[in-house]
């Protein structure tokens, strides 16, 4: 099983005492398909780790097709971070690691510097404006899915109870037509 969480030891005043904190533990999707300050996109997503921290497992850089209109391939990768921040705290702050690497909203779907979102919370299920994790179409994704379970293949989904390594195996399954 994947710990969820780490232990953080805590002072208070320069005295260390038992009071534990546990970080939450996040999983992070990176994405890149145009080369940046950084290099070519695998550069990029290595850089963007350094700049978001607290990285605890990386799954390997892989090449995928892109979504949309786009015709230059991804590279995509997850990490395992842990931090103290709550998801909405997490997102500005991806967010603007994004902005600072040349990454401009525009065209869904469209080619990017870096994109970087938030697909499992340890703490479960959380919705806000603008924020729903579990990240709502990680399930279909084999760009997200299949990276991850070589991180964390255990990890539950919060709404479905499934593992990443099924949700994995799934998502690469022919569905039938409707």
């Amino acid at each position: 099983m994947v710990p969820t969480s780490a232990p953080i030891r805590i002072s208070k005043r320069g005295v260390t005492g038992d009071a534990v904190l546990y970080a939450p533990r996040y999983a992070i999707a990176l994405g890149s398909n145009r080369w940046s300050s950084h290099g070519a996109p695998p550069a990029t997503i290595r850089a963007a780790l350094t700049a978001v921290g607290g990285v605890v497992a990386v799954s390997p850089i892989i090449a995928s097709a892109p979504l949309g209109p786009s015709l230059r391939r991804y590279a995509n990768a997850v990490a395992l971070i842990e931090t103290t921040e709550d998801p909405a705290a997490l997102l500005i702050r991806l967010k603007r690691i994004e902005r600072a690497f040349g990454r401009r909203r525009g065209r869904r779907w469209g080619s990017r510097v870096i994109d970087l979102d938030i697909i499992l919370w340890s703490g479960g299920v959380w919705t806000s404006p603008g924020l729903t994790v579990p990240h709502a179409a990680y399930r279909d994704r084999g760009f997200v899915l299949h990276p991850l379970a070589t991180i964390a293949p255990h990890w539950r989904d919060p709404r479905t109870g499934e593992t990443i390594r099924h949700l994995a195996a799934k998502v690469d399954r022919p569905r039938p037509r409707t």
